[in-house]
């Protein structure tokens, strides 16, 4: 759609213009700090930041109808920097002007309904968003594009030559950093931490296509983690990581789009969501909180929140009741969800801080932790790539949530259910594989059920002419290994011949 023929109430609106107003706010100090650098902590105390608008008043002048009607028109716009997470740029990352916005195609991936056959083991209407479909194939570009987006921006205004751009990984963020920061030109570079050992091949070659320097190390991502945070403390380095707050900005989006796709009715919606380093759900109750406030959701939507036996520190917390609870970290054991992984997340102070208030405003019972055993994640992630989804480990991971969350009562059957695929399934075809080959029962304690075992069938044809590479047949040759190939092939399908 051109400009000129949006709704002329519109128009004016539709182009949005950068402006001040965010500030860095600590999560344990209350500090406020501008935004003129990059900050990973509070320059007061070392506590957690948050980015948040402390100009939002103009935002809170028009409606909530106002601001549906203008994301959905934007949608329409062939206007690059609007068409990925900026389409909701006064509510995600204002300070930034258009110019300085990094767009690779991210953001508005597909929300599929998960077919009846499936959706009825639940006994509700299910549906998946295939965050898959980003451009490094994970919801992880949402935030870089907001992260790249600022540090560009910081480039330009500030006259930064060369930038170092350093990450830990369990192989997506690092993917989408190396991509990000590669859009950007060879003044930034990046550096990927990565656990020796504990990375897909599928994720371990991405960062080294876009030409990331990869660092293995041995033990879990959160030993990673520490090492970048205190290169963060002591050098001159852009952390990449969600610690990072822009990259919670950026990841906001999910919650605007989840919202535009169910037409902003959200009050018998449930989104499920795997947690890791738990940026993912700070993001989600952040831009929700941000939605209701300006009154483009009516009724806030119940959040579950799903992680893995092996790795499940935000579930012990708040399975705990009363105002002290105890926070631990937890030693991880192997996850085939590898981007839950993670047994000290390093968003939990802001996870804290806004399911408070998201209870508070929204009722006790809408946020909620649920956890899940390795064999229900293998065992959902392939029921659905069945029923016709390319969803992850960690979207199984969030299936499992749901199935558990059905049988404690914390979702009714009357309900819809959002879960968050938040990668490709292609890059855990190696954890399908060894699945159907029992190779997950010592390190993952998954037990193959053979019903979901699907292995190629070799057939004998040794009686017949083979084909070779380089060689051709004769036409007799041919005809021969034809007909025994088709034979052998109707046997094994169990087909019956032309009447």
């Amino acid at each position: 759609m051109k400009l000129e023929e949006a709704p002329p109430d519109l128009r004016p609106h539709l182009i949005p213009k950068a402006r001040p107003g965010l500030s860095y706010h600590c999560l344990a100090c209350g500090r406020a700090e501008p935004p003129g650098r990059l900050h990973y902590t509070c320059p007061a105390c070392g506590g957690l930041l948050l980015l948040e608008d402390g100009a939002d008043e103009a935002l809170l002048g028009f409606s909530g109808k106002f601001w549906q009607r203008l994301f959905d028109c934007r949608r329409l716009l062939n206007l690059q920097p609007l068409r990925g997470v900026f389409t909701f740029h006064e509510f995600l990352a204002p300070l930034i002007p258009l110019e300085d916005v990094v767009y690779l195609g991210e953001g508005h991936t597909p929300v599929v309904a998960v077919p009846p056959h499936l959706a009825s083991d639940f006994g509700l209407e299910v549906f998946i968003k295939h965050d898959g479909l980003n451009p490094s194939a994970s919801f992880k570009d949402r935030g870089m594009a907001a992260a790249l987006s600022y540090l560009k921006y910081l480039r330009r205004t500030q006259g930064l030559e060369e930038v170092l751009a350093v990450c830990a990984s369990t192989g997506d963020t690092s993917a989408a950093a190396a991509l990000y920061a590669a859009a950007l030109g060879p003044a930034v570079k990046s550096a990927v931490l990565l656990p020796r050992g504990k990375v897909t091949p599928a994720q371990l070659g991405q960062p080294l296509g876009a030409g990331a320097r990869v660092i293995e190390l041995p033990g879990v991502f959160d030993d990673c983690m520490k090492v970048v945070e205190r290169l963060s403390e002591r050098y001159e380095v852009a952390l990449l990581n969600s610690k990072n707050p822009w990259r919670v900005l950026g990841q906001e989006s999910y919650a605007f789009e989840a919202a535009q796709a169910f037409d902003y009715e959200m009050g018998d919606l449930a989104l499920f969501l795997p947690v890791g380093n738990a940026g993912n759900l700070t993001a989600l109750l952040s831009g929700l909180l941000k939605l209701h406030r300006y009154g483009v959701v009516e009724h806030l939507p119940k959040v579950g929140a799903v992680q893995s036996a092996q790795a499940d520190p935000v579930f012990r917390y708040f399975s705990q009741s009363g105002p002290d609870r105890v926070y631990e970290p937890v030693t991880v054991r192997p996850s085939v969800a590898q981007a839950a992984m993670i047994g000290d997340p390093v968003s939990f102070p802001r996870v804290v801080r806004l399911a408070g208030e998201y209870c508070r405003l929204a009722g006790a019972d809408r946020f909620f932790v649920v956890r899940v055993t390795e064999n229900e994640i293998m065992d959902h992630m392939i029921r659905a790539n069945r029923a016709g989804l390319t969803i992850c480990t960690q979207g199984g991971e969030g299936l499992a949530g749901l199935a558990t969350a059905l049988k404690l009562g914390l979702v009714r059957p009357g309900d819809r259910a959002l879960v968050d695929s938040t990668a490709h399934a292609l890059k855990f075809a190696d954890f399908q594989a060894a699945y159907w080959a029992g190779g997950l029962a010592q390190d993952y304690g998954v037990r193959t059920d053979p019903a979901l075992v699907n292995q190629p069938l070799s057939l004998d044809l040794a009686g017949a002419p083979q084909p070779e590479p380089g060689r051709t047949q004769s036409p007799a040759d041919r005809a021969a290994y034809v007909d025994a190939a088709a034979l052998a092939v109707a046997r094994a399908l169990g087909l019956a011949p032309n009447t």
